[in-house]
């Protein structure tokens, strides 16, 4: 049976639960991965997201900043909560799945840093943390190369080409588009044998973007996004991809989130 499987940075699930059952609704997802929560896990509105329909949940989260949230209509055999770059700042969250149609698949929810404003490490500690954050991405990824049933999804921060942002003249010095960014995930992705699924479904040089900032007046009519939010995955995963759905319209939801889900199915 195929499986719908969601990405959505929603920037305060708190805020934004009634957008998450809206998503639901819409696209029905049989697992959703959620990232910048923002909420401590003994705060997380459980209930809510049991009444969607997910009876398992996984939390990593933390007062205020950051977290990570994995909802499934599946059973899980194991969560994981790992520690990168040397902070417990709640960025990542493993489930490997005990039955169903992704039985013995794991599943990597990621929230990689933003890294600030300023594109130099010798100034800008934010940005030092995202570097060193990825270069341990890559050697992870290398360590598990050699292993299927591996999807990774989430908000990685890093548009890598130029398809994926407005201008990529314009932003070779913004967070995000920067040489040694997009040099930094493409090692990881080569690392880890990665395919990512959301262009080999739309592949370059269309342009596709999943985020879009509030300090646009009107984000549509200027179209200046990034493509943040990724789904990758090992290479048996990828032979069964299906379709996969970036949800626009999202960015004009009342209050929404400066990002919108990336949608896969995968047969």
């Amino acid at each position: 049976m195929p499986v719908r499987l969601a990405t959505w940075n929603i920037n305060s699930v708190r805020l934004r639960i009634g957008l998450v059952a809206k998503l639901v609704d819409e696209h029905a997802p049989d697992v959703l991965c959620l990232q910048e929560t923002k909420c401590a896990d003994d705060c997380f509105p459980l209930s809510a997201v049991r009444k969607l329909g997910y009876e398992h949940v996984a939390i990593h989260g933390q007062k205020g900043y950051h977290g990570v949230a994995t909802f499934s209509r599946f059973p899980f055999a194991e969560t994981v909560r790992e520690r990168w770059a040397d902070k417990d700042d709640a960025r990542h969250l493993a489930t490997t799945f005990a039955e169903g149609p992704l039985a013995g698949v794991t599943l990597h929810n990621f929230y990689v840093p933003a890294g600030g404003d300023e594109p130099d490490p010798a100034i800008n500690p934010k940005f030092a943390h995202k570097l060193q954050f990825l270069d341990e991405l890559t050697q992870w990824s290398g360590r598990i190369a050699e292993t299927g049933g591996r999807i990774m999804v989430g908000d990685l921060n890093v548009a890598p080409h130029e398809s994926d942002v407005w201008s990529h003249k314009q932003l070779l010095r913004v967070v995000s588009h920067t040489p040694v960014e997009t040099e930094g995930m493409n090692r990881m992705q080569a690392a880890g044998r990665w395919v990512d699924l959301v262009r080999r479904h739309t592949p370059h040089p269309e342009k596709l973007f999943s985020w879009w900032s509030y300090r646009a007046a009107d984000w549509q009519a200027s179209d200046r996004g990034r493509r943040l939010d990724h789904v990758w995955g090992s290479a048996d995963v990828a032979d069964r991809l299906i379709d996969v759905r970036t949800v626009r319209e999202a960015r004009g939801w009342e209050r929404p989130s400066d990002h919108v889900p990336v949608v896969v199915t995968i047969a």
